[in-house]
């Protein structure tokens, strides 16, 4: 499994907006390619001055499938959403292969 993580931190004035935006249209795009079995958005506690952080994780089954979504996907939504929130946000990306789970 993959876990691509974004971590992003948006302005105030624009979060309430953005938020719904990230809701109701921006991740269910990404989820609509199929590339992903989960995804989950998470509030980071104790951002910066003047915006909000988050962490948005979308789970891959495998490397190959998250590769699919980086090459045929990925330049399309991330110019979206860059386009509609330009200079309100800043964002990195994370990619992280499970080594190993431990559940109860």
């Amino acid at each position: 499994m993959i876990i691509y993580n974004v971590t992003v931190n948006i302005d105030k004035d624009v979060h309430d907006e953005w938020l719904e935006w990230m809701r109701s249209k921006h991740i269910p795009d990404v989820m609509s390619t199929g590339c992903f079995v989960e995804s989950r958005i998470a509030r980071i506690h104790g951002e910066e001055e003047g915006g909000m952080s988050y962490a948005i994780q979308y789970v891959a089954p495998t490397q190959d499938q998250f590769d699919v979504y980086q090459q045929l996907f990925a330049p399309k939504l991330q110019h979206e959403h860059t386009t509609k929130y330009q200079g309100r946000f800043a964002a990195f990306r994370t990619v992280l292969s499970i080594v190993e789970e431990f559940k109860p």
